[in-house]
């Protein structure tokens, strides 16, 4: 099971949290403006809109999940790019389009650069790049033995 195929985000609101990840570059085949649910045909994982309160139905009828207001919740997802130029597009992008930045892109200990920003439902999300990084012919980091 050395895999992810799909990651889920439970979102306040399905028809706002699709037109923000279409409008910062996600694809998605959705033709209606606020389906059920929504997926993402990325390259790789794929990425679901599900309304938060059906994921935690979702996941126990009886006795749903808490769900916090907004906060950190240990988890934050990631984009690797090619180029720094490539994450400060990613940026500006988010920003332009209802997204907030919590850290501006910068060098970084780990001789990258990267910053994070916030999505319409608080999940936090890092713009990363290393010179270091490679990518196979479907532009997915490859992880190599050290």
């Amino acid at each position: 099971m050395n895999r992810i195929n799909l990651i889920c985000l439970g979102v306040r609101d399905l028809k706002v949290a699709l037109h923000f990840y279409k409008s910062i570059g996600f694809k998605t085949y959705e033709k209606v403006e606020e389906p059920p649910i929504a997926f993402f045909n990325n390259q790789g994982s794929k990425l679901e809109l599900f309304p938060i309160e059906e994921l935690a139905k979702d996941i126990n009828k009886v006795n749903p999940p808490v769900i916090p207001e907004r906060g950190f919740n240990g988890i934050t997802l990631a984009c690797n790019l090619k180029s720094e130029k490539e994450v400060d597009e990613m940026v500006t992008l988010v920003k332009q389009n209802g997204g907030t930045i919590v850290k501006e892109p910068e060098k970084v200990s780990w001789g990258g650069y990267s910053g994070y920003f916030q999505d319409l439902d608080g999940y936090h999300w890092e713009v990363a790049y290393s010179a270091s990084w490679k990518f196979d012919e479907n532009d997915m980091l490859i992880m190599e033995e050290g």
